[in-house]
């Protein structure tokens, strides 16, 4: 099993970006807009388009606001295993997310971990107060 962690620091309280991160269903409006370009609720699943056009249909394991923590898991597609999760930490200019995938194939790691960086890019944007979308 291969997993991707993409740590980064958002100049943001913990708490404005944990409010953000724990509303599942608007990430493309609250957490990563233009990395995102739709989000479409089906029952508890999200179904996410992606700036390159890739669709993922994910469904929210848990979220936790104690620990600021959720945790999620792609249900169709090409990964036979997927989960994820992000957690938000107090950091002395803001905040630290950490966000770990772990999947199979091993295979995806590569292109998954891209995708990643570009997401932590864009939430670090959008959370930071500058809409700019994905590169």
């Amino acid at each position: 099993m291969a997993t991707v962690t993409k740590e980064f620091v958002i100049a943001a309280s913990p708490e404005t970006v944990w409010d953000a991160l724990r509303d599942f269903h608007a990430a493309h409006e609250r957490v990563a807009p233009g990395f995102l370009t739709a989000a479409t609720r089906d029952g508890d699943d999200r179904v996410l388009t992606f700036f390159n056009g890739f669709e993922a249909r994910e469904r929210l394991v848990g979220c936790d606001d104690t620990t600021r923590r959720i945790a999620y898991t792609i249900v169709e597609g090409r990964f036979t295993y997927h989960h994820a999760s992000a957690q938000v930490f107090p950091h002395e200019r803001g905040c630290r997310v950490a966000w770990i995938t772990d999947m199979l194939p091993d295979t995806l790691a590569d292109s998954t971990g891209m995708m990643m960086q570009q997401g932590s890019l864009a939430m670090i944007r959008t959370l930071q107060g500058q809409k700019n979308g994905a590169d």
